[in-house]
């Protein structure tokens, strides 16, 4: 079912210019601040570390099981707004959202807090697709260019406030005031679309896959589970991972045979032999593990290693922000080339970050995080247009809907995913360094016989040994966090020579 196929029988000109405008303030005021939520929390992770007696691989769920509940839900999108009305969707979206967001705030354990994390990035979830597709259904066609840029403008712009803000309420109180500052902006929203949001989108007649949707949501919730436990349960040694394993993969299996078998299934397979969808697909899945990763992998390593204070790494992961808003301004510049220059200009990019992060150590400054973010920001609005046209330039318009559903699932999983498989290289590479680096602090290691080392690592009094031990730790996560950089630039290069595997028509790269 397609959001985009979900419009309003009524003509956009019985509405009011007021009223348009102020619709399009609501939604995009809306959208703008769920999109918030995932740097504002990134900011405060370490905080909550502390807060809630958390290991880094647990506290990593807050990020990875609200993606992937935004991934599940969001394709039900078109199916919600056709059988209630994209009035009572957005309503119920934005009501649940903001309520959801305070029993984050007030939550006293780690589980309570990802369970709420999971209301929230579930009620959160419609308000994209259907945001988009309302604008586009409320304004005249010769406008949709103007609206469209103003509400991706407002998207991007909004999350570089809330880190700072939430940095600095962080600083001052603790991480729960990262979320009620959240509530009130969330209730003003909510008022706002009651007030002026019209009904439509209404269909009869529609169906929905159930049996398909709920299949494909228990394997990838099964996967996401053994990814964010297994380090912790010591992977195929738990009779736990094993069956979530299991689960995994009786579930895809058995969503693959409905998907051949079914009349209209969630994800029609024959979409796949299309030859631009198929690579736009894996481009997406691993420009979605691109996203967000350092988002989560960068503020622990800036708190623990480097001693910056929430505020900072706030205003650090601002850049970020800042660096989209560029990215998506020459995205359109780049337009009138094949989609592929653009592709490959942005991924280009987050290799050179990615390189530039590598080169990072325990004494890192503000300028080298701020232009790794700032590159990272850029290359994101860079990728994401072309990626677009790219992906369904060679597509029937008739399977839009279910294509583009797909799409934004894989880029919200391979987020969720490579957030944990990161996570989980900086844990196992961390312990591992630090039992080979215990190796060389004896009485016998020359260069702690050093006068300028014995006065504070002398091997042979307890505090000089937990200050070595102290050093150790830190050097072995931060060779940890490096190779977490590693395998994000191993990504960031491979993916190059799949986008110039892509065909585009030169009627379509004229169009573009």
């Amino acid at each position: 079912m397609s959001v985009a196929d979900a419009t309003t029988p009524e003509p956009a000109r019985e509405l009011t210019v007021f009223r348009r405008w102020m619709i399009m303030v609501a939604i995009t005021s809306s959208t703008t601040l769920y999109a918030m939520t995932i740097l504002i929390v990134s900011v405060v992770l370490p905080q909550m570390q502390g807060s809630l007696s958390a290991t880094p691989d647990q506290i990593s769920w807050v990020m990875t099981f609200n993606i992937l509940a935004t991934a599940v839900v969001t394709p039900m999108s078109g199916w919600l707004a056709g059988r209630f009305g994209w009035r009572n969707v957005m309503l119920y979206s934005q009501a649940g959202f903001c309520i959801s967001t305070f029993l984050c705030g007030i939550a006293d354990s780690l589980e309570i807090l990802v369970f709420y994390r999971i209301l929230q990035g579930g009620f959160g979830a419609p308000t994209i697709p259907l945001a988009q597709a309302i604008i586009l259904d409320i304004f005249p066609r010769r406008q949709h260019s103007l609206v469209t840029s103003i509400f991706g403008m407002g998207v991007v712009v909004g999350p570089i406030f809330g880190p700072i803000f939430g940095g600095v309420l962080t600083e001052l109180y603790n991480w729960r005031y990262a979320f009620y500052m959240l509530v009130p902006l969330a209730a003003v929203g909510f008022v706002s679309l009651w007030v002026f949001l019209n009904d439509g989108g209404r269909q009869s007649n529609l169906r929905f896959d159930w049996t398909g949707f709920l299949l494909l949501a228990a394997s990838l919730a099964s996967l996401q589970l053994v990814l964010d436990r297994g380090q912790r349960l010591d992977w195929l040694d738990s009779s736990e991972i094993i069956i979530e394993i299991v689960i995994a993969c009786c579930a895809f299996y058995a969503f693959l045979i409905h998907s051949f078998m079914a009349d209209r299934p969630f994800l029609d397979l024959r979409l796949l032999a299309d030859r631009n969808y198929s690579l736009g697909l894996l481009i997406v899945l691993i420009y979605g593990m691109l996203n967000f990763t350092p988002m989560v992998v960068m503020p622990p390593m800036l708190k623990d290693l480097g001693g910056y204070p929430e505020a900072v790494i706030g205003t650090l992961l601002g850049t970020r922000g800042a660096g989209a808003v560029l990215g998506f301004f020459l995205a359109g510049r780049l337009a009138r080339f094949d989609p592929k220059v653009g592709m490959t200009i942005g991924f280009s990019l987050q290799t050179i970050s990615g390189l530039h992060m590598m080169t990072f150590d325990i004494n890192v400054g503000i300028t080298d995080v701020m232009l790794a973010s700032f590159m990272q920001g850029t290359s994101v609005g860079l990728v994401w247009v072309p990626l677009v046209v790219a992906t369904f330039a060679t597509l029937d318009k008739r399977v839009l809907g279910e294509a583009t559903a797909v799409f934004h699932l894989l880029r919200n999983i391979g987020s969720s995913i490579f957030i944990s498989l990161s996570v989980t290289m900086i844990i196992r590479t961390g312990t591992s360094n630090y039992a080979r680096m215990t190796e060389f602090v004896t009485p016998f290691n020359e260069l702690l016989a050093f006068p300028q080392y014995l006065e504070m690592w002398d091997a042979e009094t307890t505090i000089g040994l937990a200050r070595i031990a102290i050093e150790v730790q830190q050097q072995a996560d931060m060779i940890g966090f490096l190779n977490a950089f590693g395998i994000y630039t191993v990504a960031s290069a491979a993916v190059i020579p799949f986008v110039w595997m892509v065909r585009m028509h030169k009627r379509t790269c004229d169009e573009s």
